[in-house]
């Protein structure tokens, strides 16, 4: 932990800086680009019946989208106002009212008949609900009838029969911290959230290599390092208030550089809407990409590593910070003789990028005096994913970009509430306050006064696949309790979460609008619960932003939905129906009464205690964490590790895929057009070269297929590494295997290799032979990469 204080925002420049337009024709007429001034109109109409309470909650209240922090208008990095698209499109899921009940106890095929994008907009859920095997319509519920049903559902099965969900969606700190407190009350250890398939190999690998689960800086150390570099991370389409540090950053002669499969136009230049100079010519952004290969990140960065061992050797101190190694890092003997091993044009097939171009990021960043890395999905949503954040780490404990100003390793979070969440213990692995193994669990079981069931619980996925097990298994998912989350949309394989939702007995959808797996059915009955919004919440709530700093979002006046609860009430009321002689330990009378206990329970969050009016905001760990380089490990040093080669051969004619965002926040689509690329949402994003292979022009139908699903689409050409495909999530799900998880921690896979062929060729050419053929190549060449990875 660091001793150095945030000294919170700074000011942009005043003056303009032509060199950084991206063109002299204002607001960027004739170009495909956001517009923002037309969106923002479309959100003032969308909560023209609501504004006063929309405009409190953008002006009082803590971002409920990105985990940026923006607390009413303002944050910790830049001085002015920020608001962002994805926060407006949130607006209206918190002042639309009720769904009219005709609506709502419709036939359950008329309600299926919507995307959850249509559910959304039917309007908020009004009280309990329940659908019983063979009904045909949700049936309304009083709060005792609905909670002492499933109460009693959970009296009579095995606790590890039992498993909790929570999304990112708006959930707070206290939400987090509540549901993790009774899930242990239950007797249960399965209970995830949304970080498992978005950022938990971020935290796995950090704590092994530096030894924290959290960014080490702060946004503001962007603006000023020498070079700031994203990894498979499009900030400008997710984050996108992050385009205003970007900004400051370039203005300061920060050199920006973006690795990815695709050359992301958001990336490329980008019109900030709420700076004039931006607003008007747009702002480059990246200084340059490396389009790297799907998966092919540690072969870059072994590219990187053994070039720099190669100037080394011509010149000491000329790549590597000799004396940051000496006192913060172990195994760099280990570390250099590995990648001086590997051969180069092995790294250049993995990577997709020739040496030349490995050598010249090599020698970008050993010029660097000070260097940030940021990284998203991109890097985490593999089967190697630990590793490739480890391989992050290492780039930086070579360089000594760790502990100090414009320095650090920032995974940066898609969601308001996501980095709390495992903090609060809303996690298999997790206690409040660090990791189930190792951990004092004693001290927790003093502060919340009850024994702490001490066996592994599952990952989300592996309770997914638990309800498909005899029911006499003593792992059989019986009850699963979800806040938000939509695992039809943001799980592989679709057909095969939706049989796992329908064979669990009892399946409780805590949430505050309908989507399509609320309608799934189950076993014995699908019960819907309404919640609050973190605005309605009594006593407000907090939440962790992705440099760490906990900020106090404060109860807003204004209409509320009569029976909705406060999601952390729900919990408590719920554990203490189970065992009621003993509900004293686990019902809170208040927030402030759950956040007094967290700073007892969570070292780190000493501080939240006093968090009480809009505005309160503390940064747990300090301004660095592994400040002067010194890592929270057992020796307090950063450990080197020797990262093994993903081999990444594939057949001829074959294609690896990976996913990406459009105009969305999460699987909450938007628009059916991307606002950066004008794609639709199932438009190939192909190379041109790869076109002309296939015989392929841009606008053909094509057909993508593999072992695990089949995906219909039209060919658009992009600046895409060749031999990748791009495709927008989650309708690609289908793609995706299944049962595929990160060895370390636990995130699906979400890239697949594929066949790719015309339309007319697939149907023409389709009979069991010919595309059992195909797909017997992609499945022996999966093989094989999994033998190499186990041999590993």
């Amino acid at each position: 932990m660091g001793k150095t204080k945030h000294t919170g925002p700074v000011k942009l420049p005043g003056r303009p800086d032509p060199k950084l337009w991206v063109s002299k024709m204002p607001f960027g007429l004739g170009k495909v680009k956001p517009h923002h001034i037309r969106d923002t109109l479309k959100v003032v109409a969308e909560n023209r019946d609501n504004l006063p309470y929309a405009y409190r909650i953008l002006t009082q209240g803590v971002c409920d989208g990105c985990a940026l922090g923006v607390s009413g208008l303002h944050d910790r990095t830049l001085a002015g106002p920020h608001v962002c698209t994805t926060r407006l499109n949130l607006l209206r899921l918190n002042t639309m009212p009720a769904i009219k009940p005709d609506v709502l106890h419709a036939d359950i095929d008329e309600l299926r008949k919507h995307d959850s994008a249509a559910l959304r907009k039917l309007g908020r859920l009004p009280y309990p609900l329940i659908r019983r095997k063979g009904e045909r319509r949700f049936s309304r519920l009083s709060w005792d009838e609905a909670l002492d049903l499933i109460a009693a559902r959970i009296r009579a099965i095995d606790p590890k029969q039992l498993a909790f969900y929570l999304t990112a969606r708006g959930i707070t700190n206290e939400s987090y911290y509540a549901a993790a407190k009774a899930a242990r009350f239950l007797g249960t250890n399965n209970i995830d959230n949304a970080s498992r398939i978005c950022h938990s190999p971020s935290k796995t690998a950090l704590k092994r290599s530096v030894g924290i689960g959290a960014s080490s800086c702060n946004y503001k150390d962007w603006i000023g390092t020498d070079v700031l570099v994203f990894w498979g991370s499009v900030a400008a389409n997710n984050q996108p208030v992050s385009t205003k540090y970007m900004y400051a950053a370039k203005r300061k002669g920060t050199r920006i550089i973006v690795i990815n499969p695709y050359r992301e136009p958001a990336m490329d230049g980008y019109w900030v809407p709420s700076i004039a100079e931006s607003a008007l010519f747009g702002t480059k952004l990246a200084d340059d990409f490396y389009q790297v290969n799907i998966g092919g990140d540690i072969a870059f960065m072994h590219g990187v590593m053994k070039h720099w061992f190669d100037m080394e050797a011509a010149k000491p101190g000329s790549a590597v910070d000799h004396a940051f190694v000496r006192e913060h890092a172990n195994g760099y003997d280990a570390l250099r003789a590995h990648a001086q091993r590997q051969d180069w044009a092995q790294l250049e097939r993995s990577s997709g990028l020739t040496r030349a171009r490995m050598t010249e990021f090599a020698e970008l960043l050993a010029a660097a005096k000070s260097g940030v890395f940021v990284w998203s999905m991109g890097l985490t949503q593999h089967r190697f994913g630990t590793d490739n954040i480890s391989q992050v780490a290492n780039l930086a404990l070579l360089r000594g970009f760790l502990g100090r100003e414009h320095c650090g390793l920032m995974p940066i979070r898609g969601h308001s509430g996501v980095q709390g969440s495992g903090e609060m213990g809303a996690d298999p692995f997790s206690l409040p306050g660090g990791e189930f193994k190792g951990m004092d669990i004693p001290r927790i079981e003093g502060v919340w006064g009850f024994p702490l069931p001490r066996w592994q619980g599952d990952i989300v996925g592996v309770t997914l696949e638990n309800a498909m097990l005899p029911d006499d298994h003593e792992r059989k998912l019986k009850v699963f309790y979800t806040s938000g989350g939509n695992f039809l949309e943001t799980m592989p394989d679709p057909d095969f979460v939706r049989a796992c939702l329908e064979a669990v007995d009892i399946r409780v959808h805590q949430d505050i609008v309908l989507n399509t797996s609320t309608l799934a059915d189950a076993r014995e009955a699908v019960v819907v619960l309404p919640a609050m919004t973190r605005y309605e919440q009594p006593g407000g709530g907090t939440s962790t932003s992705t440099e760490r700093m906990v900020y106090f979002s404060p109860e807003i006046a204004g209409p509320r939905i009569e029976e909705a609860r406060a999601e952390w009430a729900i919990y408590g009321d719920l554990a203490s129906r189970v065992y009621p002689e003993r509900a004293k330990a686990v019902v809170f009378r208040s927030a402030q009464a759950l956040r007094s206990e967290i700073a007892l329970a969570a070292p780190n969050y000493d501080g939240i205690q006093f968090l009480k009016e809009r505005g309160d905001v503390f940064q747990w760990g300090g301004a660095w964490l592994c400040e002067g380089g010194v890592c929270p490990t057992r020796d307090g040093r950063g450990q080197l590790l020797p990262i093994e080669l993903p081999e990444l051969r594939k057949p001829e004619g074959h294609f690896y895929v990976t996913s990406r965002r459009g105009k969305q926040f999460n699987s909450m689509i938007y628009s059916d057009k991307d606002a950066f690329n004008g794609a639709d949402r199932y438009d190939v994003l192909m190379h041109p070269n790869d076109g002309a292979k296939h015989d392929i022009k841009e606008g053909d139908p094509v057909v993508l297929y593999n072992a695990s699903g089949t995906f219909h689409g039209r060919a658009k050409f992009a600046s895409v590494a060749p031999g990748n495909l791009e495709l927008f999530w989650p309708e690609c799900n289908a793609l995706i295997p299944k049962k595929v998880y990160e060895p370390h921690a636990g995130i699906p896979e979400y890239n697949a290799a594929v066949v790719l062929e015309r339309a007319d060729t697939y149907h023409a050419l389709k009979d069991t032979r010919y595309v059992e053929k195909r797909i017997a190549e992609l499945d022996h060449e999966a093989d094989e990469e999994e033998g190499r990875h186990a041999s590993t």
